[in-house]
Formats: structure tokens, sequence, C-alpha cells
């Protein structure tokens, strides 16, 4: 860093003499691009963010109420939280939906999207508890397509095939359970197992 702070300082020197000293014009030349090179090294140094681009996220949509029957057919919230976990350590991003009566499932009252996101452990934003009366399936689906992302899920969407043709492709829903106590996920191989 101090390295590129001194190489910034004697860019900008050279500049001000070639611009201001007769015969040095020649200087600019050097000090001009110096200078600019310096600088961007010196942001790039100091707020990486900024510069470098995030590389685009793989998308998942998670059929939170779906998912959480996987582990002994048994509504868990933990089943989803160990399906969301392993999905991040593969480097997806997840958009998790439930229906509005998950909350009486698994704790006996109303769950809201912020209440999901503390036990899961997820962002509130990447939550989502659809209104009483409303089937999450064309939401998790639209938001599938938003995204271009694979739905997880042992579902098969019957119902939603003419809207949302897509769903017919191979390796769009993702199904999934436990094994033995083990998660898999028909993911590639890389990305199936966990303990």
């Amino acid at each position: 860093m101090k390295l590129l702070l001194l190489a910034l300082f004697f860019s900008v020197a050279g500049i001000l003499a070639a611009l201001s000293l007769p015969g040095w014009s020649d200087l600019l030349l050097l000090a001009g691009p110096g200078a600019i090179a310096s600088l961007i090294l010196l942001v790039r140094a100091r707020w990486p963010r900024i510069v470098r681009a995030r590389p685009r996220a793989d998308w998942v949509v998670v059929d939170g109420s779906n998912v959480m029957y996987w582990k002994d057919e048994t509504p868990s919230l933990a089943t989803v939280r160990k399906v969301v976990q392993h999905l991040r350590s593969e480097g997806l991003a997840c958009r998790v939906f439930f229906d509005a009566n998950v909350g009486y499932l698994v704790s006996g009252r109303y769950l809201n999207d912020r209440d999901l996101s503390r036990l899961l452990g997820v962002r509130r934003n990447r939550i989502t508890v659809v209104p009483k009366g409303t089937p999450a399936d064309p939401e998790i689906l639209s938001e599938a397509r938003k995204l271009g992302a694979r739905v997880i899920t042992n579902d098969r969407y019957r119902d939603w095939i003419t809207a949302h043709p897509e769903i017919r492709t191979k390796g769009h829903l993702v199904q999934g359970e436990f094994r033995h106590g083990r998660l898999w996920l028909d993911l590639p191989t890389e990305q199936a197992q966990v303990s």
C-alpha cells in the first residue's frame, strides 16, 4: 500500500512538473499513465468490492414446505436448515418459500418471514411465506424462472406444467431425501451427499 501511495505521489509530481516547467512536457507521457495505473491499483487494494465484479450466484429455489418433510416425514425446520446449509456450502444462493401454515406445523403458531429467517439462519429477503389461501407453487416456479434457478423439491407440480413447461426439463426439479440419516440431493455428484 505504501509503495502504491509513493508511486502515485511521484506520478502526480511528474505531471505537475511536466505541465509547469518548459521542456519537461515529455515527462507527461510517463507520469500520466503511471498516475492512472497507481490510482487503479490503490483503489483495488483499498476497496476490492468496488472494483472486482461479484460473480453471479448460481441460484436454487427451495420448496421449504416440501423439504421440511424429508426426514422421518415429520415437518421440521431443522431439515430445511440442513438442506439450505448444504446448498450454500456448494456455492448456491437460496430463496426459500413456505406455505402460510408452516408456523402452525412446526411451532403451533403463525411464523412470518422474519421469524423463519432467524430460525433458519437465512437473510429475511431470501424467505417468503405466501399469504393464507395462496398456493406457494406458482410463486416458487415464477421465482425459479426469474432467477434461472433449479427447484429443490419432491413435488412434481403437475398442476402447473402448462404455465411452467420448464419443469419438464431434466434437472429443473431437484429431488432429495435423508437416507440412513444422511442428506441426499439429486445434484451433480460433488453436490449430492453430505453427512
